[in-house]
């Protein structure tokens, strides 16, 4: 488990000892001009009853570790490591822990004219700028901007946050307008049930990428048959039983790339992986580089950033 789960499992295990109720800490990572960026760990569990809030401004909120529900006008979702939630300035939302405890999540918030300045120098109308849904699903193209906000929260890495917030609403919009059927609110249709299972079996992923988690054994677990599990999955996390491990791995992988001295084929194998070449290649696939250039360049920016 990575150090962003630690934190978030150390802070629950805190919260149990003390028998007190849950609660949000919030420290800001950067600010500049327009945006800022803040680390959000949340405690709050299933006894704990939601209450609605407001965004300020524009919120993209990368999920790090954690899973909770949430619900705006947009619809509702379930939100999982490596989804995006996605607020509009102004817009109600309610965030619930129905079915399992704690979240953490890296949030980056925009003032509405900033973001709109965003959409219109990459062409879009200020109708654009808004989202019409809730959640970006764990997706590939989001997998480097999310590992590169991990290790700046966790300050094993430096991270150049206002082109990161740049980058991140850049992309968000432009996936968000090219794929709007995929961030379709398919959960809403959903059953609590199905939430609860699904739920239940992310945990276990998120907390064991190393184990295998077969698609059977998932299932079982969730005490579903196959296909009714892998429809299920899909439908409320946006992503097959497949890509979710296999992200998660990854994401594993790219943290301890940064913080740790192993050699890489132990990590790969550590990261539930049996052959280095498959993840030498999913790697290359997912972040855009090798693990070793991964490696070395984001060392190399710690390194500078100790020197200054």
């Amino acid at each position: 488990m990575g150090k962003i789960a630690v934190d978030l499992e150390a802070a629950l295990a805190r919260r149990d000892t003390l028998g007190v109720p849950g609660d949000t800490r919030m420290r800001t990572l950067a600010a500049g001009d327009g945006w800022s960026v803040t680390d959000v760990l949340c405690t709050f569990g299933p006894r704990d009853r939601p209450f609605e809030e407001r965004h300020a401004g524009v919120c993209i909120a990368m999920v790090v570790a954690g899973a909770f529900g949430y619900r705006s006008a947009a619809g509702r979702e379930l939100l999982t490591p490596g989804s995006l939630l996605l607020g509009n300035a102004g817009e109600c939302f309610e965030c619930g822990h129905r079915h399992a405890p704690g979240d953490r999540c890296v949030s980056f918030h925009y003032q509405p004219e900033y973001f709109e300045r965003l959409a219109a120098d990459m062409g879009l109308s200020r109708t654009d700028a808004s989202f019409r849904h809730a959640r970006m699903p764990p997706l590939r193209v989001f997998s480097s901007l999310i590992a590169r906000a991990c290790s700046g929260a966790t300050h094993s890495a430096p991270v150049a946050w206002d082109e990161l917030a740049v980058d991140l609403a850049d992309l968000t919009l432009r996936s968000t307008q090219a794929d709007a059927k995929r961030c379709a609110s398919a959960t809403s249709a959903t059953s609590a049930s199905a939430w609860s299972r699904v739920t239940q079996a992310v945990r276990l992923i998120d907390e064991t990428p190393d184990a295998p988690h077969p698609l059977a054994s998932l299932a079982r677990l969730c005490g579903l048959s196959d296909f009714y599990f892998l429809r299920s999955f899909e439908r409320v996390t946006g992503v097959t039983p497949h890509q979710y491990v296999l992200r998660a791995r990854l994401r594993h992988a790219a943290l301890r790339l940064v913080d740790e001295d192993a050699k890489i084929v132990d990590i790969a194998f550590d990261s539930g992986f049996n052959d280095v070449s498959n993840f030498n290649h999913a790697f290359r696939a997912e972040f855009g580089m090798s693990p070793r250039a991964w490696r070395t360049q984001r060392g190399a920016r710690r390194c500078e950033a100790r020197k200054a």
